[in-house]
């Protein structure tokens, strides 16, 4: 009997949102959201047989579809790791949705 296939996928999460990886990007959000976040490592080493992301792009976007892509980018920075670059678009991504809802 074959396997039935989950309607809904189940996702990592990081404090509530969803997290996907696609190659060397992460997306930190819900698309249905009016912002997400795009992680992008930039550069890695290698430690302990492991590949280590060493500098990562971290950019808040705006959902909405645009007819120029640069238009979606609301801030942009970088971090010398993930999990510092993950913590500091989470807060981006915290600030411009409470700021969305209130207007």
């Amino acid at each position: 009997m074959a396997a039935t296939p989950k309607k809904n996928p189940e996702f990592l999460v990081y404090k509530g949102r969803p997290l996907l990886r696609q190659g060397q990007e992460l997306y930190y959000g819900d698309m249905r959201d009016p912002y997400i976040v795009m992680l992008r490592v930039l550069d890695s080493s290698m430690q302990n047989d492991f590949n280590i992301a060493t500098r990562v792009g971290v950019s808040l976007l705006k959902t909405a579809e645009t007819e120029n892509p640069l238009d979606q980018i609301v801030k942009h920075g970088e971090k010398g790791g993930l999990y510092d670059a993950l913590e500091i678009g989470a807060i981006w991504l915290e600030r411009a949705l409470a700021a969305d809802d209130t207007e």
